[in-house]
């Protein structure tokens, strides 16, 4: 049955309920959906003068459910205006949900959003399964009105072996010539992964191009969230991988998120893969999108959760589901580095900077705890004596909670623990990756706001995200040496989120 009437019962349901989550319980500046239940970011992209993000939404439950998309716009990336409830399941292709998407400012002036609208079926043999086919809507920035003609593609307009129960997830872009391409997430006759590309004229009738790459069971099976954009002198195609097999320490088992790296010839409309790199080596990040800001930048934002571990609400939380900080995306030897965006400077306060301060055992340092700040911490092995088998920082800590990074010179290794941040299941807590030394040092810039922490290694050559939930007056910080010891350089920011913006948006 079609709730003809559910974009405005939600819309009224977020009046009647956002003013009961308040500001202490929310993060203070990562974007939420302010009460219920977020996933995936769609529609990130440029927009009358502002930045609009619209996010995969239940505003009834703090949990998964019928999918809405919520929305949110910005000028900064950091202090978030909330604006209503953009789509509702309410018509015939999209009644049981409007799934991810992207969006587009068309020359016009109109707002156009690309979403997979699913609509569930009952098989012969009682089994109940998906049908996924691409909608649009259009609209002025708040309000948007569905095309009547939905859905624009279905499992029509699949190559052959396309599965229609798996066909998602549609970025679009606007070549300069005026053409409106879009990439598809879909299952092959082979049960994996592969990227379709679709023209258009219009926005609403699309032909089928080319399928511009394909997992073939190597990297996961269905590729979700799919990207494609240029990026210093290569071209990448971004894919969220489900079901992977684990790949050294690059690739970890289940959920992914993947870098493809190649070049791209826009008149054959073939891409050339050339290698393959991981976005992100924590435990709470998925289906990154991104867009190019008005002064040439590409900036990537992601849901800050993992399919694993997002049934793990922490009791009495009333909101699930944040995003990352934004991240500016860089190319730099063949490889993408990643470093929060630039603007999240003019938020800093009090500095607090220690230079050449010897670790021998376990420190802490005046002036450096909290859990609202941006701090940078450089590791190396002190002048004279043995090496350090491993250096230690203890975050968020008290005398019950704590969640450690830890660095292992030997084996050139991260590890970042959160098993004593506050979740009370039995879940990841634990993850280890590669980095790169560079002249015996390394760089940890650490991005903390109440529920999460945000890694960033050397010039952004790994990242790593955790959503942590240890109670908020665990502020303390402290430094660890084993076996022999470190030299460090720590330089700490508070981070200063005006109170009147946060309460005038929402956030």
């Amino acid at each position: 049955m079609i709730k003809q009437d559910a974009l405005r019962e939600a819309r009224e349901f977020e009046t009647a309920y956002l003013p009961f989550i308040t500001d202490e319980e929310r993060p203070a500046f990562h974007l939420t959906g302010g009460i219920g239940w977020i996933n995936d970011p769609n529609g990130f992209a440029p927009y009358g003068g502002a930045y609009h993000l619209f996010y995969q939404y239940h505003p009834y439950a703090n949990h998964w459910g019928p999918m809405h998309w919520g929305h949110a716009k910005t000028t900064d990336f950091i202090r978030w205006e909330r604006l209503p409830v953009a789509l509702a399941p309410d018509t015939k292709a999209d009644r049981d949900g409007c799934f991810s998407g992207s969006a587009l400012e068309l020359a016009d002036g109109r707002h156009l959003l690309v979403y997979t609208g699913v609509r569930r079926k009952r098989l012969k043999d009682g089994e109940s399964v998906d049908s996924q086919a691409q909608c649009v809507a259009f609209g002025d920035g708040t309000e948007y009105v569905k095309y009547e003609g939905n859905p624009v593609l279905d499992e029509a307009d699949l190559p052959e072996g396309g599965s229609g129960r798996d066909f998602r997830d549609p970025k679009v872009w606007m070549e300069e010539d005026g053409t409106l391409c879009m990439v598809v997430g879909n299952r092959a006759s082979d049960g994996s992964g592969r990227i379709l590309l679709y023209e258009s004229r219009d926005a609403l009738h699309w032909s089928f191009v080319t399928i511009l790459d394909a997992s073939e069971n190597v990297y996961g099976r269905m590729w979700e969230c799919p990207d494609f954009f240029p990026l210093g002198e290569k071209q990448i195609l971004m894919v969220s991988p489900q079901e992977m097999q684990p790949m050294g320490m690059e690739f970890h088992a289940g959920d992914n998120t993947a870098w493809l790296i190649g070049s791209y010839d826009r008149a054959t409309r073939k891409f050339t893969r050339e290698h393959v790199q991981a976005i992100d080596h924590g435990i709470d990040f998925y289906a990154p999108q991104t867009l190019l800001t008005k002064d040439g930048r590409r900036v990537m934002i992601a849901w800050m959760q993992s399919w694993a571990s997002s049934r793990s609400v922490p009791q009495g939380a009333r909101f699930t589901g944040e995003m990352t900080l934004p991240r500016e995306l860089t190319m730099k030897d063949g490889r993408i580095l990643q470093r929060p965006v630039r603007e999240l400077e003019a938020y800093r306060g009090k500095r607090v900077l220690y230079e050449n301060i010897p670790v021998e055992g376990g420190m802490t340092l005046a002036g450096i705890e909290g859990r609202i700040l941006d701090m940078t911490v450089t590791v190396r092995q002190a002048v004279t004596g043995n090496p350090f088998r491993y250096f230690k920082i203890h975050l968020a800590k008290d005398g019950a909670f704590m969640t450690t990074i830890r660095y292992k010179p030997e084996t050139e290794t991260i590890r970042v623990d959160r098993s004593r941040s506050g979740f009370p299941y039995d879940i990841v807590n634990v993850r280890d990756f590669l980095v790169r030394p560079v002249d015996g040092c390394v760089r940890l810039r650490i991005i903390l706001d109440k529920h999460s922490l945000e890694l960033f290694v050397g010039e952004g050559e790994q990242a790593a995200t955790f959503m942590i939930h240890t109670p908020q007056d665990a502020r303390a910080i402290s430094f660890e040496s084993e076996g022999a010891a470190a030299l460090i350089d720590v330089e700490k920011y508070e981070l200063i989120i005006p109170q009147e913006e946060r309460k005038e948006n929402n956030v």
